[in-house]
């Protein structure tokens, strides 16, 4: 047999050890964890089934609660106009950042790597408490928190588009005399867009869940209504709010959903 088309054979030895080198780590990690971690709690006087009755049934027969449903929706309306602001944001500065992140277009993709995986590192509740403290309470901390978590996922994504696109497009562009704009606009554009409006759009999706909390923290949307019921035991309007996000989230993973297939 050719030894140019033998199978190498993986080191099995070498992996074994470093599997179960990892999976001691892990089972030392687990029991500190375990033995460390104080596990008990303040046990509620309702049972499962009555605070599932209070969530879910018991906020549709109520006057007071239902008086609350336009409230209720505004700040639903405030939590997706967050979302869609940040996502837009980030889908534009992403460009740049998923630019200088691909191997094929950056020589220094490395270092955009490296940015893109420390804007990451930082949740957006933690940016949005950050925010908060820099610009004060409202919408425009929750912009600008779900904005700057949402360019270091877009750019990533935007990146591995880029990765991946058919370079010998672009080797035809070069060889016909086409400069380095021209070669971008007619060769590089046309391959990534439909994939960048795609993540784009579905960014949009994770980000109208992200943002429901932000307002536990002072950033706007429906979150700081949610948990001041919940601390006070309004299960009936905790439920409400729930109704309405679940309606929402689920008619915007429906037409989100739609579009994306109809883009790709």
């Amino acid at each position: 047999m050719n030894k140019a088309t033998e199978l190498i054979k993986p080191p099995v030895k070498k992996n074994q050890w470093k599997f179960a080198v990892v999976f001691l780590v892990l089972i030392f990690l687990y029991y500190i964890a375990l033995t460390t971690t104080d596990l008990t709690f303040r046990g509620s006087s309702l049972s499962p089934a009555a605070i599932f009755k209070r969530l879910f049934w018991d906020p549709f027969f109520l006057a007071d609660v239902r008086a609350k449903i336009p409230e209720y929706a505004y700040y639903m309306f405030e939590t997706l106009l967050i979302a869609y602001a940040g996502t837009l944001i980030a889908a534009v500065l992403a460009i740049p950042f998923g630019f200088l992140a691909a191997r094929n277009m950056s020589k220094i993709s490395g270092l955009g790597k490296w940015i893109l995986n420390g804007i990451r590192a930082f949740p957006e509740i933690m940016l949005a408490i950050i925010f908060v403290a820099a610009v004060g309470m409202g919408p425009y901390a929750g912009v600008l928190a779900v904005g700057i978590h949402s360019i270091g996922m877009l750019g990533k994504l935007y990146a591995e588009v880029i990765e991946s696109i058919d370079m010998k497009v672009l080797e035809a562009l070069r060889s016909n005399g086409a400069n380095r704009l021209q070669v971008m606009w007619y060769g590089v554009i046309p391959q990534v867009i439909p994939q960048f409006s795609n993540y784009a759009i579905y960014r949009f999706e994770v980000d109208v869940r992200s943002s429901t909390i932000l307002g536990v923290v002072g950033a706007g949307g429906i979150g700081a209504p949610l948990i001041i019921a919940s601390m006070q035991r309004n299960w009936e309007q905790v439920g409400m709010m729930l109704i309405i996000i679940i309606v929402v989230v689920t008619i915007i993973d429906l037409i989100s959903g739609t579009i994306r297939k109809r883009i790709v």
